[in-house]
This record gives C-alpha cells, sequence and structure tokens, in this order.
C-alpha cells in the first residue's frame, strides 16, 4: 500500500509545489489511515485544510480505494 501511497502524493505533489507547498508521507496506520506533513507555504496557509480534504484527500482514494481518511500531522 505504501508505494501506491507514494505514487498517489507525487500526482498532487505538483499542485502543491506551484504554491509554495509539498506534501510528505508520515505514517500509514494499520486502520488505513494516512499520515501526512504539509511543508512550506502549505504548513501556515489557511487553506491547507481545505487542499488536504477537497484535494489530497480525494486523490489518494481515487487510486488507493482502502484509504479510510488522510490526516495531517505537526512534526
Amino acid at each position: 500500500m505504501k508505494e501506491n501511497v507514494l505514487k498517489a502524493l507525487d500526482t498532487v505533489r505538483p499542485y502543491l509545489q506551484a504554491d509554495s507547498g509539498d506534501i510528505e508521507l508520515v505514517e500509514i496506520t494499520e486502520d488505513a489511515i494516512v499520515k501526512v506533513k504539509l511543508t512550506g507555504a502549505c504548513s501556515i496557509c489557511p487553506m491547507s485544510q481545505m487542499t488536504l480534504r477537497a484535494g489530497v484527500e480525494r486523490a489518494l482514494m481515487r487510486q488507493v480505494p482502502s484509504i479510510r481518511r488522510v490526516e495531517a500531522v505537526n512534526i
């Protein structure tokens, strides 16, 4: 599953990088929750939760249907 999640993240990464942001995979839990870290401009953007839900989560769940949810973590 990790390989598929990384491939899916690579499909959304250019859109985040276009706005000086990025995303990193932190962990995939046993119950199929993907934890990511938003970096760059995305880490301070007030719209980051909308981007996470409407963009990142949808793209990942479309490409890896076994994912239950995507969560942002601050490390």
